[in-house]
């Protein structure tokens, strides 16, 4: 599957944007198909990948190479499994056509990183163990087993990628530009942060009494997928943090290739948290196995879009609007309670249900001991929440706050819809939560400073100040058009 696919990549590589007919026919021989090229898309590290040259002589030459470069037949349908060019000329593409703006020469370096790393992969496939055909089909459990027994380290030779920077500069759009490039035969995954530590704790759960049972989920994780993609790596709880160093050791030691954005650098994870000298160690090796890189863009592209229409209404008191509104877009279906099944056996009760919107007070959803386990499986039935008294965030609620963080989170990669009334806007539901830095601005202490002075409701939580942003920036997009629109057609289609 390896070798048949090759000879497409190496077609594809080279040619991208305009368009020109090869095929192979049914004698096996060169008829008409397909290819792009593209003369003025550059290379990272500086090389034309297309020239204006003899086009016949240039295109017989390079498909009758690729085709030679192995003696094994291919079919048309392992183009499917043939990955693309690479995420630096598919954002080009993209952008020539209308899908994506230009100009950000932040985003290019970033790609150009991504480029970098994509063709590495490519030209080291067999050395990082990517063909999911070609890999060991023992068992996580047999692996670790046979491991005991025969201990060796299997680092990649390949180091990943943790791109890191502010809210909405594009840090998801750019990951997924390089995972949708990837082979389909490669082992690879794409995951949310949140859906990746829960599924850990999962399997925590499945090796509970092995004396070792992160060694083991390790051994199934890498067995699955040596290159994992994570989005929105943060690090926020303390079970979490003690479980990554030794997992992540475990992992680039069976020749896992990490591919991550954040909103903070490397050394600001989990900044402040308990126990952090005990996470320290997982800094030094993400740093050791993974090229850090920073987007410095001060452009926040989800407040580009346009705000014609949203769900998100102010209102000091309860005036019965949402309801209203609730009752309006499930039609005549009549709403009631409802339960959803999440991860373990745990169960979460939905106050109101219908056709796939679901109705909670912000008491009920974020005041409550609930996460994002719990968050996650009420969105894999419902499409659109409605949230009742949102209220402004401080040093009161500031547990309610996170909790408010993570179903924003949870909602945006589900591309969930929010019907919600709230205390005031988006950034002011935030304004009283602040880092240490932003503290020190606001409220120098001193001498000559008393406490009396102090905002009493000011919440000072550095993780907390760097993800309200984020979330400010997500719940903006949530109400553009663009974003109600594109749910729309992801919803019809699902039905």
């Amino acid at each position: 599957m390896r070798n048949s696919a090759r000879p497409l990549q190496q077609i594809r590589y080279l040619f991208c944007f305009y368009r020109t007919d090869i095929s192979l026919n049914k004698a096996g021989k060169i008829d008409q198909v397909s290819i792009f090229v593209n003369p003025i898309a550059c290379h990272p590290n500086g090389a034309i990948y297309g020239r204006e040259i003899n086009k016949d002589l240039t295109y017989s030459m390079l498909f009758s190479r690729a085709l030679c470069s192995t003696s094994e037949k291919f079919s048309i349908r392992d183009s499917s499994n043939v990955g693309g060019v690479g995420p630096l000329l598919e954002y080009e593409k993209r952008i020539a056509v209308g899908e994506l703006v230009g100009g950000d020469s932040f985003q290019i370096e970033s790609l150009r990183a991504l480029q970098r790393l994509y063709e590495e992969l490519v030209e080291h496939e067999d050395d990082c163990q990517l063909d999911r055909y070609l890999s060991s089909k023992k068992s996580g459990r047999s692996r670790w087993l046979w491991s005991r027994l025969m201990p060796r380290s299997n680092y990649s030779p390949i180091k990943g990628l943790y791109l890191y920077g502010g809210v909405g500069t594009g840090k998801t759009m750019l990951m997924d530009l390089f995972y949708n490039q990837l082979p389909s035969y490669w082992r690879k995954k794409r995951m949310h942060f949140h859906d990746f530590m829960l599924n850990v704790h999962r399997r925590l759960q499945v090796h509970k009494g092995v004396a070792d049972p992160l060694e083991i989920v390790a051994a199934e994780i890498s067995d699955e997928s040596i290159l994992l993609c994570l989005d929105e790596f943060m690090v926020t709880d303390v079970a979490d943090a003690l479980i990554l160093n030794r997992l992540f050791q475990h992992l680039f030691s069976n020749g896992m290739v990490l591919v991550s954005t954040s909103n903070r650098a490397p050394d600001q994870l989990y900044e402040g948290g308990l126990q952090r000298d005990l996470f320290l160690p997982f800094i030094d090796i993400l740093k050791e196995r993974c090229v850090i890189h920073e987007i410095s863009s001060s452009t926040d592209y989800r407040k580009l879009r346009s705000a014609e229409k949203g769900y998100y209404f102010i209102e000091k008191k309860p005036t019965g609007l949402l309801t209203e509104m609730f009752n309006q877009l499930i039609g005549p279906e009549k709403p009631c309670p409802q339960v959803v099944e999440v991860v373990m056996g745990r169960k979460l009760q939905v106050p109101l249900g219908a056709n796939g919107y679901a109705y909670f007070t912000f008491e009920d959803l974020c005041e409550r001991p609930l996460g994002a386990a719990d968050y996650l499986g009420l969105f894999k039935k419902f499409h659109t929440l409605a949230l009742e008294g949102v209220p402004k965030f401080g040093i009161h609620n500031r547990t309610a706050a996170y909790r408010f963080v993570t179903l924003v989170d949870v909602m945006y990669e589900n591309k969930a819809v929010l019907l919600c009334t709230a205390e005031t806007s988006p950034v002011e539901l935030f304004e009283k939560i602040v880092t240490v830095t932003d503290a020190q601005k606001i409220s120098p202490r001193s001498s000559s400073r008393s406490q009396r002075y102090d905002d009493i409701d000011l919440c000072v939580d550095n993780e907390l100040g760097f993800a309200k942003e984020r979330t400010i920036s997500r719940l903006t997009e949530m109400n553009s058009k663009e974003y109600l629109e594109h749910h729309e057609v992801h919803r019809l289609a699902r039905h």
